[in-house]
C-alpha cells in the first residue's frame, strides 16, 4: 500500500513515468523538479516567449500548435476542465488552445502550457512549472516552482503549491497549501485545505504499516493523498501523512501523521 501502485491508478496516467522503479512513494518527492524540468525540455518551454514585455502579461495571449497568438482571437468561454473552453481562431472553432489571460506574472522560463488549459489573471507562477491539458490555474494562485500538474486539474484561487504533484483531476480549489505533496487522481480538496510539511522540531517522519515502521529522513515532507481522496474544508494535515485511496476527512480536522488506509473516515 506504500508503493505508488497502491496508492494511484497508473493506467492511462498522464505522468505514470515520474513512478517508475519507484517502490516507497514518497522516493518521488525528490524526482519532482528533475521529472518536471524533462517534461518542460520535451514539450517545448513557452514561458520565454510569453514574457518578452516582462514578468506580467500585458495583453491575453492564446497558444495554438506551438504558436502564441496575441490577435485574431476570440474567447468563447467554458469549463476548460471538462474540455468546454472554446476559442475562435480566425473562423475556427478549436478547444486545444491555452488560454493565458493579461495579469498573469509568468516569473520564469521553464514554464509550459499545455492545450486547452487556462491561466487567470493574478496567478503567479515560477518554473519549473508543468500544466496539463485541460487545468485551470485561477486568479490568485501561486506555484513556485517544481509544480507538475496533470490533465484536468484545478488550482484554485489562493491557492499556493510547491514542490507537488497533482495527477489527472485533482482539486484544490480554494485558499490551499500543497508542499512537498501529491495529490491522487480525482481528489478534491475542500476549501482551506493545508498539507502541512515541516515539523516544528527536526526529526525524521515515520510510517508504520502492520509490524515494519519506515524511517524517512527528509527535512520536509507534506502529505500523500491517493486517488479519491476527499478533504473538509479548513481540514489540516501533519507532516508525513499518507491517505490510502477514497478517505474522506471531515471539516476542521487535524489529521494525525502516518499512514491511514483506503476507505477511512477521519472525524
Amino acid at each position: 500500500m506504500l508503493s505508488p501502485g497502491g496508492l494511484f491508478n497508473l493506467d492511462d496516467l498522464s505522468d505514470a513515468f515520474l513512478f517508475a522503479g519507484v517502490k516507497l512513494v514518497w522516493e518521488v518527492l525528490d524526482q519532482i523538479k528533475e521529472y518536471t524540468v524533462n517534461a518542460i525540455e520535451q514539450a517545448g518551454p513557452q514561458g520565454a516567449i510569453l514574457r518578452r514585455g516582462g514578468d506580467v502579461l500585458l495583453n491575453t495571449v492564446v497558444i495554438h500548435q506551438g504558436k502564441v497568438r496575441e490577435s485574431g482571437f476570440e474567447l468563447l468561454g467554458g469549463d476548460p476542465t471538462k474540455g468546454e473552453m472554446k476559442v475562435r481562431l480566425e473562423g475556427e472553432v478549436v478547444s486545444e488552445a491555452a488560454v493565458i489571460h493579461a495579469g498573469a506574472a509568468i516569473m520564469d522560463d521553464a514554464v509550459h502550457f499545455s492545450p486547452g488549459c487556462k491561466v487567470e489573471p493574478g496567478a503567479l507562477i515560477k518554473g519549473p512549472t508543468f500544466i496539463g491539458a485541460g487545468s485551470e490555474v485561477r486568479q490568485g494562485a501561486y506555484l513556485r516552482g517544481s509544480c507538475l500538474v496533470g490533465r484536468a486539474c484545478v488550482v484554485g484561487h489562493t491557492t499556493e503549491m510547491k514542490n507537488s504533484v497533482m495527477l489527472d483531476g485533482a482539486k484544490a480549489g480554494h485558499f490551499a497549501y500543497l508542499g512537498d505533496s501529491i495529490l491522487g487522481r480525482e481528489v478534491n480538496l475542500g476549501a482551506g485545505t493545508k498539507l502541512a510539511n515541516l515539523k516544528i522540531i527536526d526529526r525524521p517522519y515515520y510510517i508504520k504499516l502492520g509490524d515494519k515502521t519506515h524511517t524517512i529522513k527528509r527535512r520536509k515532507f507534506g502529505a500523500i493523498l491517493g486517488d479519491g481522496c476527499e478533504t473538509g474544508c479548513n481540514s489540516v494535515t501533519n507532516p508525513g501523512t499518507i491517505l490510502g485511496p477514497k478517505c474522506l476527512v471531515a471539516p476542521c480536522m487535524a489529521v494525525k501523521p502516518g499512514f491511514h488506509p483506503g476507505r477511512s473516515v477521519i472525524r
